[in-house]
């Protein structure tokens, strides 16, 4: 019997899922991730050294046997294979234990050369997109023109990689971005170079993989955020998969009966990259705090991220798309004697008071509760306490784990209300 525990964001991305899966990883036998491609950057550290990983899971680095980039990545080759060679010091078997699925999608490229195409084209109005490809890539995926891991096994994967560049040449050509193509010789190079490499690693078929495991224990780890999720998200400022728990069944070809239970991650307040509506958003002088606090600063990108208050209207939204069984809260340290704190508990939409989100949410304006600073991240102090209390209630989650700092360490494991594991 295939056990699934599920790690989702329940923000914009960066809530600090890897150091969380990374935490947890070494209680399951496989980590797997579903979605998304090298537009994330989950940060763990190893002996304090810090790992930034954008395609491999986080349990990368744990004694867990199956580490599945799954059907639902969108894989850049040489990204991937930096990011394998830079582990092999720390973790020397990392490609014994790595396993690509058949069927997740290849960035070509020409895919980084039309997302960044693309970006420029929009001007003020463009998304905020990392320029990885991501885009263009699951663009040819839905238009059924994608090459797959499975093709670099086929004799004539050249010619259909040479087939889906002339494509997209076109279409830079309509981008008037024919500037861009200069590197293109360049990319290739170092892209066939790594599709070799690529060629002696691990395969997966995901279905059999689970028919043929038994009492087997999976962590699946989401990418991003719920409210970066191309469907729930803040559309058009999402990411171009799915994010939420759902889409697990899609992105590992597994039954959803299998899924044991989803943990939520949220930050004790909030940030997101790029453009957007961002309700909560501070003031520049309080969010300069936060940042420098925090160390928000994109882990693929290094752009600043914009900082707000804690949106506990998103987050309840967040909780009933992806069924949140239990809730971690990371970043609690960065708040600590802060003042003025503040939570979001409602919306105010044209003068009426609401608690939903809407597909517009750049017309609500927050309406907020004030919260008391504590001074220290434990149970015994009674502010911080009166703080998780006001997030569950509101949620009706419990939360199970409170992070106060980068490392796996850092962690209060919650026993029950207010009382604390270790």
């Amino acid at each position: 019997m295939i056990s699934i525990d599920v790690i989702v964001g329940l923000q914009w991305g960066d809530e600090g899922k890897g150091k969380i899966v990374h935490a947890m990883a070494d209680k399951y036998d496989v980590v797997a991730r579903f979605q998304g491609g090298p537009n994330a950057g989950h940060t763990i550290y190893v002996n304090d050294r810090k790992i930034i990983l954008h395609h491999l899971p986080s349990g990368i680095v744990s004694s867990c046997s199956y580490n599945i980039v799954g059907s639902g990545m969108v894989v850049d080759p040489s990204t991937l294979i930096e990011e394998i060679k830079a582990l092999q010091s720390v973790v020397p078997d990392v490609s014994d234990r790595l396993y690509l699925s058949y069927r997740a999608v290849l960035i070509m490229p020409t895919h980084t050369l039309l997302d960044r195409a693309s970006e420029r084209a929009k001007g003020d109005s463009c998304v905020g997109s990392t320029q990885r490809g991501i885009a263009p890539s699951y663009m040819d995926k839905t238009g059924r023109n994608a090459l797959r891991i499975i093709d670099i096994l086929r004799s004539d994967f050249e010619s259909m990689y040479r087939r889906l560049k002339t494509k997209h040449l076109k279409l830079l050509k309509v981008y008037d971005a024919e500037d861009l193509i200069e590197s293109l010789d360049s990319m290739e190079d170092k892209w066939f170079e790594a599709i070799e490499f690529m060629r002696s690693l691990h395969f997966v078929n995901e279905p059999y993989l689970w028919e043929k495991l038994d009492n087997v224990s999976v962590l699946a780890e989401g990418a991003q955020g719920t409210m970066l999720d191309i469907q729930w998200g803040t559309y058009p400022y999402v990411t171009s998969s799915n994010t939420i728990s759902g889409s697990v069944s899609v992105g590992l070809g597994v039954s959803p009966k299998h899924i044991r239970k989803v943990i939520g991650i949220t930050k004790a307040y909030t940030t997101r990259v790029g453009n957007g509506p961002f309700p909560t958003e501070m003031p520049e002088e309080i969010a300069n705090v936060i940042r420098q606090r925090g160390g928000e600063y994109g882990s693929t990108t290094g752009r600043p991220r914009r900082c707000g208050w804690l949106d506990l209207v998103a987050l309840k939204y967040a909780t009933i798309i992806n069924g949140v069984d239990e809730l971690v809260i990371t970043k609690t340290d960065v708040l600590t004697n802060f003042k003025p704190l503040k939570v979001a508990i409602d919306y105010d939409l044209n003068g009426r008071r609401i608690k939903e989100v809407i597909p517009y949410l750049e017309q609500v304006k927050p309406i907020y509760q004030d919260i008391e600073p504590w001074q220290s991240v434990s149970f015994k102090d009674k502010n911080f306490a009166s703080f998780i209390d006001i997030i569950e209630g509101y949620l009706s989650v419990p939360v199970t784990m409170v992070s106060y700092g980068p490392r796996k360490e850092q962690i209060i494991k919650v026993k029950a209300k207010g009382t604390m594991a270790y």
